[in-house]
């Protein structure tokens, strides 16, 4: 196994690129999986790893080890000494094993099933928490608008948990142009004449529509709703994070859909 003890080494720095700058992971359409369940997940879909990074530390790990054993029949892994790997994690806590893969974007169809739009969800662990939850639902596609954190850093990968491997996920989508020509309902968390989601006749194509933590949706964005939801909650409790939200009404589609089947 070759051995890297230098940052100044090029593939060392070509991942720290990939690992820490947004732009230049849309320049190469790369990214980098971290971890062993990010790792493993990639290969269980078919998809090619470029480059494995092991640290020293990461390598007495057993599950490490015997994941580098298995690909070391397909492919060279490179060991990292843990001084140089820590610099180019991208986490605070290494796990151990990088590895770098392709991604694309694929051709935008308006989706004619259920989907989740989001408009400028900006936390990277919401984004991740949200596309793990769509895949466990069986939602297969994810619209997000421009402003949306990137959906392939290795932060919201990490927090997917190998959900991108199993969905469509289309970035930098001008969301008033494309969802007035969707055919199922559109519906939105909110206030306004808001009905409660467990009213509602969920057995249908639905586009869920979310928007940032912070301000919720543009109005422009809102009017496109056909009806707003509001979730029961508990008095003087005011919202719930919106990948909890997510995960509420996602899943109670899905129990309404179990439910007639």
């Amino acid at each position: 196994m070759k051995t890297i003890s230098s940052r100044q080494n090029p593939l060392i720095k070509e991942i720290n690129l990939l690992a820490n700058n947004p732009a230049e992971r849309r320049k190469q359409f790369k990214t980098v999986l971290d971890g062993v369940h990010l790792v493993e997940a990639a290969l269980a879909h078919g998809v090619v790893l470029e480059n494995v990074f092991v640290s020293e530390h990461g390598l007495r790990s057993v599950e490490i080890a015997n994941l580098v054993d298995r690909l070391e029949n397909q492919m060279s892994c490179i060991l990292v000494t843990d001084n140089v790997f820590n610099a180019i994690s991208p986490t605070d806590h290494p796990t151990g094993i990088l590895a770098v893969i392709s991604w694309h974007n694929p051709a935008f169809v308006l989706p004619t099933q259920s989907c989740v739009v989001l408009e400028t969800v900006q936390d990277s662990g919401n984004l991740g928490t949200i596309l793990r939850t769509a895949a466990a639902a069986g939602i297969q596609h994810i619209l997000l608008s421009d402003g949306c954190a990137q959906a392939w850093s290795p932060r919201v990968l990490r927090a997917a948990m190998g959900a991108h491997f199993s969905l469509n996920i289309y970035e930098k989508i001008d969301l008033l142009s494309v969802l007035p020509a969707y055919q199922g309902q559109l519906l939105a968390t909110g206030l306004t004449q808001a009905k409660s989601l467990y009213s509602l006749n969920l057995n249908q194509s639905t586009a869920w529509l979310f928007g940032s933590e912070g301000q919720g949706l543009s109005e422009q964005v809102m009017r496109l709703a056909k009806q707003q939801v509001i979730i029961p909650m508990s008095t003087g409790v005011e919202s719930l994070n919106v990948a909890a939200a997510v995960a509420v009404c996602l899943f109670e589609q899905r129990r309404q859909q179990m439910r007639n089947t």
